[in-house]
């Protein structure tokens, strides 16, 4: 018997199952000797709880040396599956179900690897262990490598951490689709944005240039990103909307589709791009 797959009875049941649940989801199976059904079920459980590593606790309940037990979860018939996810029942199943059932009805109750990264990841984060979050997620991209949300996780923690070719890499190997969601996009655009500032004039020199220099629309494009970068939006669209205003032709249309990627990269501001994407749309027409 594994440490994942034990016997349990009504002695010690709301330490090893119930509160066990509430550190790992815990698989209940009622079982009797004498069910041909159960006998069936018993060796794939197994084989699963053995193959998930710790992803759950299977708990075999033997019905009638324990009915209080098969009573307490209103158990009908043998074999009876029950989830126990801190410390409720989540989901059950009844009779000799195949492998591939099995599997699925597990996947429903257990949190996935990648889930459980992304948790791991996020609380690393959040005790300023970003390097370490960093190396957890590129791990888990190994062994997971079709999960976009992890990568677009990744992406954004390197770029973040000031990782920037590795950032880029890591945004390269988005499926194409991917990369048009609105979370890849927005990331992106901020990219982009940081990338072309580097070696930009500073705030207060950019300023300058545009009021000695109203006409000059570079001053304005390079005000308009310095700014954005700052996350001061309503400066850097009140810049780009006057390029437009004034040249809709300057740098292949650049004030227009520049004002497109900060609407892409702005979150949790839908005022403020509704009322410039009025305003663009006034001005185009």
């Amino acid at each position: 018997m594994s440490a994942n797959a034990i016997d349990v009875t009504d002695e010690g049941f709301q330490e090893r199952v119930i509160e066990a649940s509430r550190r790992v989801p815990v698989i209940l199976d009622f079982w009797a000797e004498w069910c041909g059904p159960c006998q069936v079920l018993k060796p794939i459980l197994e084989k699963l709880a053995a193959e998930y590593q710790g992803r759950f606790v299977l708990a075999k309940v033997d019905s009638d040396e324990h009915p209080r037990l098969a009573g307490r979860y209103a158990v009908r018939g043998i074999p009876t599956v029950v989830a126990v996810v801190n410390g409720e029942e989540v989901e059950r199943f009844s009779g000799a179900q195949p492998e591939s059932q099995v599997r699925q009805f597990l996947d429903r109750v257990i949190p996935s690897l990648a889930s459980r990264h992304r948790d791991e990841a996020m609380a690393l984060v959040a005790q300023g262990h970003v390097s370490t979050a960093v190396g957890l997620l590129e791990k888990a991209l190994e062994t997971t490598p079709g999960d976009e949300s992890l990568r677009m996780m990744l992406a954004r923690l390197q770029w973040d951490s000031g990782f920037c070719d590795e950032a880029r890499k890591t945004m390269d190997a988005l499926a194409p689709a991917s990369r048009l969601e609105e979370e890849a996009a927005a990331l992106l655009a901020k990219m982009e944005l940081e990338e072309k500032i580097r070696d930009l004039p500073g705030e207060e020199t950019l300023l300058e240039q545009i009021v000695s220099a109203p006409e000059d629309l570079g001053a304005r494009l390079n005000y308009a990103s310095v700014m954005a970068s700052k996350g001061d939006y309503g400066a850097a669209l009140d810049q780009l909307l006057e390029i437009v205003r004034r040249d809709r032709t300057f740098q292949d249309d650049v004030g227009r589709k520049t004002m497109l990627k900060l609407f892409q990269m702005i979150q949790g501001q839908d005022d403020l791009v509704s009322r410039y994407r009025k305003l663009l749309s006034a001005t185009l027409h």
